[in-house]
């Protein structure tokens, strides 16, 4: 990714970090999500902090929003794919930290909240299939962040990196 691109993207990752300093300020749109979701699915999302709910609706719906015709499963990845990040809840700084370091990098420091943002999508998607949810949904939140040939996967990881 070039220097002008990460640049370009430093409002909204600022936006993201000001919204997400404490839980009280979220307000996800949960009755809408719970729609989108099979039951496996529902219990893990509700799992999830807040903040990082209430992320995962503003991807789903700028994704819907650009992709009328997206999948129930590209919409019910876009609400999950951040669902690895409950296995360690993070305190406020590391939420400021995490989100400095950049994810590629993240995956190979294991320390606490940084192995787990670099690791998520991977946690995440074990956390799905355990819960029963559909494959296709583990697959797409396990390549959100290298999505290789995936088209929906190229999308999710398009979408989250706009929010």
């Amino acid at each position: 990714m070039s220097l002008s691109h990460r640049v370009a993207r430093l409002p909204a990752k600022l936006r993201r970090l000001a919204r997400s300093l404490t839980a009280g300020q979220a307000n996800p749109d949960d009755a809408w999500a719970a729609r989108q979701l099979e039951q496996g699915e529902w219990r893990v999302y509700l799992g999830m902090d807040a903040r990082d709910r209430e992320h995962a609706l503003r991807v789903a719906h700028a994704l819907l929003l650009a992709c009328p015709d997206a999948s129930a499963e590209l919409l019910a990845a876009a609400l999950l794919h951040d669902c690895g990040k409950q296995l360690r809840p993070y305190r406020v700084w590391e939420r400021v930290a995490t989100g400095l370091i950049p994810g590629r990098l993240a995956r190979y420091l294991p320390i606490g909240a940084l192995w787990v943002r670099g690791r998520h999508p991977e946690l995440g998607a074990r956390l799905l299939r355990a819960a029963a949810a559909r494959e296709r949904v583990a697959s797409l939140v396990e390549r959100h962040h290298m999505p290789g040939e995936d088209h929906e996967a190229a999308l999710l990881h398009r979408y989250d990196n706009l929010e």
